[in-house]
């Protein structure tokens, strides 16, 4: 049996393929966010076969890859089928200072995660401050206007 024609959901689905990467290709909703020396992406994959995911990274281009596939009886006459089948993809430029070597994902409830660490050097540290004299040497943490100079009498 064929479903009901419904022309909102028509509109939806022009809309989509617009906005889209692709035909069949649908978007993920996330958010990326740093904690600490990583970053954590958080994407929204609800209803997927975990072992349908599938994120490579080629140089500095971090790809995340979905397939959802639906179930459906033969011979169901279907009132609403709003769940979309296909395709997920989405893909990040890393930029510098990213270690690739060890990005780690887990997914759960739905929910991918993806922990992009940053590379050693490229984190943030303190810079000591020295002059030219040995004993004015400024250590790390400390003000210089509360360093008390010795008087020789």
């Amino acid at each position: 049996m064929a479903m009901r024609f419904d022309p909102f959901r028509e509109i939806d689905r022009v809309a989509g393929a617009l906005l889209n990467s692709g035909p069949g290709l649908r978007g993920m909703p996330m958010d990326l966010y740093r904690q600490g020396d990583h970053y954590v992406l958080n994407a929204d994959l609800p209803g997927l076969d975990p072992g349908s995911v599938d994120i490579d990274v080629d140089g500095q281009l971090l790809t995340i890859r979905a397939e959802r596939t639906l179930q459906g009886a033969d011979g169901v006459q279907w009132l609403t089928r709003e769940r979309d089948s296909g395709s997920f993809l989405r893909q990040l430029n890393l930029g510098q200072g990213i270690d690739t070597e060890n990005i780690s994902a887990h997914y759960e409830n739905g929910v991918l995660s993806v922990t992009i660490p940053v590379v050693e050097k490229a984190r943030s540290r303190k810079i000591a401050v020295t002059t030219n004299h040995d004993s004015d040497v400024v250590e790390e943490g400390t003000d210089p206007r509360n360093r008390q100079q010795a008087v020789e009498p």
